[in-house]
């Protein structure tokens, strides 16, 4: 029914462009056939939205008539993030803060055409975020506001559409970031999140309507509730009833049921609420990210009118004040990390693959949940979580009424927080992913005692209301400056979070031992793993940050900030190398040079030397700068219980595993040649490392992340080109400026090298190596033949990675 839906959309806008009305109703005709004749359409049809718009940066009196002439604008599919396209310039008012990206205003325009059989149906208009401040309009009429860039909503278009071949229809949006500074990262600009049209009857399921929870989950049993509010928007009272399948994560049907049939009065809603059990459920968990699917039909007097479905997990979690985390009966810590919404190359458009890429790197680093910083993300990012098993906190914002910036949403917080909050519960929570509700970060507001608490009670309200199965937590700022934990503010929390400084939350831990307590952002340093090792009660930390990110960027020329575990190119810094000698289960090794004493933790290599940028202090490579005689001193990061470091094949000793979790380290008289690290457990060796003295740069080694790749939005392969010597050691000074070349049905959507100073355009076909590395994106332009890329550079051999195009495999969005 959606290829019905969407390939009518599509003759419709084709045959009226280039056909008129007899070629639309000859495509009508010919979406109905099938092979068994005819096709009837959908209860609901919910259709991409992403394609076809036009787009001008700049604000155009009129230009949300349907009759504005918009030809000369360029013509893009959404999501779309106008900003990351540059150029950096330090006038730029975004600042440091916003990366020095250009900020505007936007406009958007969407011309589509809705066949006469449709006029009876109701249609809603759903984007999942528009940065910032968007006006939406169908047809000239103005359907609505909402400033924070965020969150997601829903227009109803029914009244304001025609319907035929001639009697085109126009949405137009208008997004707004222009007075800055309003964001302390890069935020993006646009609609950079994907857009939907839903079709439903009167009798239909409330957007977001839908909402699964596991009250009780054994390995035995499990009771599952299934609430749905059903609207009625026709004229008279319907007899309704909802038709619940719960889907097994095997795709085999687990449970069927249909409720008692409720009269719904014209004009009015009712909520069903049914509990099925499920016997041997296959739980949820971070290592087994077993997902089922309701789908709720709603039956008028036995005739299903409209379908709903969701993900969910079945899966028990709690916080214990004693103990910390657990999750189906096992105590765990949570090994968390926080992440912008942004992805370098992609600014704030990121593509769903990106994120796999970024995910699947954490996890090797020993990552298990993410705390979405400091924002709702995009329901795919969700759905991404629940498929490959992390744990989220999802948080809502980053201030209330005391702003950070002059422009962010502190001037909208009083009309619009309640409303956010509540849109972002209903859409995210069937996600069995998310753990924790965040109802801010480093609020301002909390020395004002009674407006905060007034603030936070309100917040919680919504939360509980709409979501009653998970806590609500938030980043207290400085508590015991503003006296949180002694005036009752923090025990308003379900699980009491603290940015940083650990041992003021152990000590209001041993204050009030009924706490529960979470580091909602920790920094890299031993001292905080510690803190979450050593006690049971800490039930886990989300670090800063889960990779580097365009802005917080301090001053020109730097653009971004480089506190990751990962770069912007999701290579490991060596402060995560050092956290996977924490967090990973794997056996692991990694070797570093250090070249002064440990003291302020270094930023990110590119950033010049400064009070706030102090220079690097490690380097992952055996090609110091003096290749003369001298001490060197290697540090080795390793989970094994013991490691034995080689210079040129003779044993420089061994050392067993700290038990403060310090690193292993060794004066290494330096040599050119081969620095080998064994690590071993009970005499097996578990893992290696090497580092190696590089020569000369000779050739560029390109490696693909995949073998093959689909087309779409979503679909990137990640490919990294290395400059190495004639012996294939990576190069860690080259510099060499890399063009990609691409045969056959791909492009390069983004290149990046992770240099936080470099003012390089992302999206480009070149990019300089930075410390021997650089990365390009590939997208496939058809489902089916042979791409090879070539990275090459003056006076380089040059690399090649072949892939396959594929077709795209049917994924739920998690949405």
């Amino acid at each position: 029914m959606r290829m019905y839906k969407s390939f009518i959309l599509v003759c419709a806008a084709l045959c009226v462009a280039f056909g008129g009305a007899a070629a639309w109703a000859h495509g009508q005709a010919a979406a109905r056939t099938s092979a068994r004749g005819s096709v009837l359409p959908a209860p609901r049809v919910t259709e991409s939205f992403d394609a076809h718009w036009r787009f001008a940066r700049g604000d155009f009196p009129a230009a949300e008539r349907s009759d504005f002439n918009d030809s000369a604008w360029q013509t893009l599919d959404v999501p779309h993030d106008w900003s990351i396209a540059g150029p950096f310039e330090e006038s730029n008012p975004t600042g440091p803060a916003g990366g020095f990206l250009p900020a505007g205003i936007g406009w958007y325009r969407k011309h589509f055409v809705l066949p006469r059989s449709a006029a009876h149906k109701r249609f809603f208009l759903v984007f999942d975020g528009v940065m910032a401040r968007s006006d939406v309009w169908i047809n000239g009429a103005h359907l609505g506001r909402r400033p924070y860039g965020y969150v997601s909503f829903r227009y109803e278009l029914t009244g304001h559409l025609s319907f035929g071949p001639n009697a085109p229809n126009v949405i137009a949006v208008r997004c707004d970031d222009s007075r800055q500074p309003a964001s302390r990262w890069a935020a993006g600009a646009g609609i950079y999140r994907h857009v939907h049209l839903v079709e439903t009857g009167d009798l239909h399921v409330r957007g977001w309507g839908t909402f699964v929870s596991t009250p009780a989950v054994s390995a035995d049993q499990a009771t599952v509730r299934v609430a749905s509010t059903v609207v009625n928007e026709s004229a008279a009272s319907r007899e309704t009833s909802l038709r619940i399948a719960l889907i097994a994560p095997s795709g085999k049907l687990a449970a069927r049921i249909t409720t008692a049939a409720q009269p719904i009065p014209a004009g009015s809603s009712y909520t069903f609420t049914q509990l099925v059990t499920i016997a041997h459920p296959d739980r949820w968990d971070i290592g087994h990210p077993a997902l089922y699917r309701a789908v709720v039909d709603v039956l008028d007097r036995g005739r299903a009118v409209d379908r709903d479905a969701v993900a969910f997990g079945i899966r028990e979690f709690h916080f214990d004040p004693a103990t910390g985390f657990w999750l189906n009966g096992r105590n765990l810590k949570i090994q968390g990390a926080c992440l912008h919404a942004e992805y370098g190359a992609f600014g704030a458009a990121v593509p769903l693959d990106a994120w796999r890429h970024r995910l699947e790197a954490l996890r090797k680093l020993g990552v298990n949940a993410i705390r979405t910083a400091h924002n709702p993300p995009a329901p795919e990012f969700l759905g991404l979580c629940d498929r490959m098993g992390f744990l989220v906190m999802d948080e809502m914002f980053d201030c209330w009424t005391v702003g950070k910036n002059p422009y962010d949403y502190h001037l909208d917080f009083d009309r619009w927080a309640l409303a956010d909050t509540r849109d972002t519960v209903m859409r995210d929570r069937n996600h069995p992913s998310i753990i924790l509700w965040s109802a801010g970060n480093e609020i301002r507001d909390t020395p004002h005692e009674l407006r905060a608490r007034w603030i936070l009670a309100s917040l919680l309200g919504v939360f509980h209301r709409y979501d009653p199965s998970r806590p609500v937590t938030m980043a207290l700022f400085r508590p015991n400056a503003s006296h949180d934990y002694d005036n009752g503010f923090a025990d308003m929390l379900d699980v009491v979070g603290q940015n940083y400084r650990e041992n003021e939350l152990l000590a209001a831990h041993v204050q009030k031992p009924s706490r529960k307590i979470i580091g909602t952002e920790t920094g890299h340093g031993r001292e905080a793993w510690l803190a979450l090792r050593d006690n049971p009660a800490f039930a886990g930390q989300f670090l800063w940050a889960g990779a580097d990110y365009l802005g917080e960027a301090h001053a020109w020329p730097l653009i971004g900030n480089g506190s990751g575990l990962l770069d912007r190119t999701d290579f490991p810094h060596i402060a995560g190398l050092e956290r996977q000698s924490w967090w990973s289960r794997a056996p692991m090794v990694r070797m570093v040079r250090r070249v002064a004493p440990a003291g302020i933790r270094p930023l990110h290599p590119g950033e010049a030397a400064g009070p706030r940028r102090p220079r690097q202090l490690l380097f992952r490579d055996w090609t110091p700068a003096n290749l003369g005689p001298h001490v060197e001193t290697v540090e080795v990061y390793s989970n094994a219980q013991q490691v034995e470091l080689l210079l040129n094949s003779k044993s420089l000793g061994a050392e067993t595993i700290h038990a403060d979790a310090s690193p292993r380290a060794w004066q290494v008289p330096f040599a050119p040649g081969t620095l080998r690290a064994i690590a071993t457990n009970a005499g097996r060796v578990v893992a290696t490392d090497e580092l190696r003295t590089a020569g000369a740069p000779a050739r560029i080694v390109l490696t693909a992340d995949r073998h093959g790749i689909a087309p779409g939005w979503s679909h990137v392969d990640y490919l990294a080109a290395t400059v190495v010597d004639a012996h294939g050691v990576v190069v860690p000074s080259a510099s060499n400026r890399i063009t990609f070349t691409v045969a056959g049905p791909g492009f390069i959507a983004a290149v990046d090298n992770a240099d936080n100073s470099s003012h390089e355009p992302f999206q480009a076909d070149q990019r300089s190596a930075y410390q021997g590395r650089c990365v390009a994106f590939l997208r496939a332009r058809v489902s089916h033949g042979s791409i090879v890329v070539t990275a090459s550079s003056p006076g380089l051999r040059s690399g090649t990675a072949s892939l396959m195009a594929i077709p795209a495999r049917a994924e739920s969005p998690g949405r």
